[in-house]
């Protein structure tokens, strides 16, 4: 295992057999967003889009949380701005885009595993990425009615996809929280499993994502994000490019060989 220097204690980040695990690192403060955790995750994930290392990335939280979202408390600290709103407001579209934003777009699965609480902006920020797998312990909720704000980092977007314009609103509106059965239930988590259970079983499934046929999963995920808002001969006719395009690949000739020989494939990225 490679440990990759962020730049800051508040993003830790690791690379073994493919898995690239960027674990958000304030456990005294529930793992809050921070301008040196969010300049550092934006530069990890910028890195590992075009690092052909990196097969899959999984995102976590130190401790007994996953993300709490904003600082609140520094927030309470704050007498007010001292930059001007337009100025403001690009910042954070720039933040959004290249954490959330990224991790949803990037040409790789991207798994978050939830150790305890994912609230406010860390709920947006487990819900851009494609998988999730929840601590049983785990608790999800949007959190932003409580500390009057509208929504951020995308997951008005993720949730209403998820769980249907109706459900979106009644967790945006009421800010209630979500064990991770009712999580699994709704489909906001893949799986659920023991808490001791929860870094063994995201290291299997990112090891296998991984290990997987990348230049096919590039083009699925491209797929399957169009399909969310796209035409469906739109939809169609990327489908078709993108399976001749994988008909080329040394991955599918592979398991092509691997079919015929009644063994699994070995895939690699080509």
């Amino acid at each position: 295992m490679a440990t990759i220097d962020t730049g800051t204690n508040d993003l830790l980040a690791t690379l073994e057999d493919g898995v690239l695990t960027l674990t958000l690192n304030r456990p005294e403060a529930r793992n809050a967003l921070s301008a040196a955790m969010n300049g550092a995750l934006a530069e990890q994930l910028a890195r590992a889009e075009i690092d052909e290392t990196v097969g899959c990335i999984v995102l976590t939280g130190a401790g007994k949380g996953f993300c709490a979202g904003g600082d609140v408390k520094g927030m309470a600290g704050r007498s007010g701005s001292d930059r001007l709103i337009d100025e403001a407001i690009h910042r954070q579209r720039i933040n959004q885009r290249a954490t959330a934003g990224k991790l949803y777009t990037m040409p790789k699965p991207t798994l978050a595993a939830l150790p305890g609480a994912a609230a406010g902006a860390g709920l947006s920020l487990a819900l851009s990425c494609d998988l999730r797998i929840m601590a049983k312990g785990a608790v999800m909720t949007t959190a932003f009615a409580r500390v009057g704000f509208s929504g951020d980092y995308g997951g008005t977007y993720f949730l209403s996809k998820l769980v249907g314009s109706a459900k979106a609103r009644e967790l945006y509106y009421l800010s209630d929280r979500i064990d991770a059965e009712e999580a699994l239930n709704l489909g906001l988590a893949n799986w659920v499993c023991a808490a001791d259970e929860l870094a063994e079983r995201t290291s299997q499934i990112a090891h296998r994502l991984a290990s997987g046929p990348r230049i096919a999963y590039r083009y699925m995920k491209e797929n399957l994000n169009r399909a969310l808002n796209g035409d469906l001969f739109d939809c169609m006719d990327l489908e078709a490019t993108h399976h001749v395009h994988c008909a080329q690949t040394e991955d599918h000739r592979e398991a092509a060989r691997a079919f015929v020989e009644k063994r699994e494939p070995v895939f690699r990225g080509r």
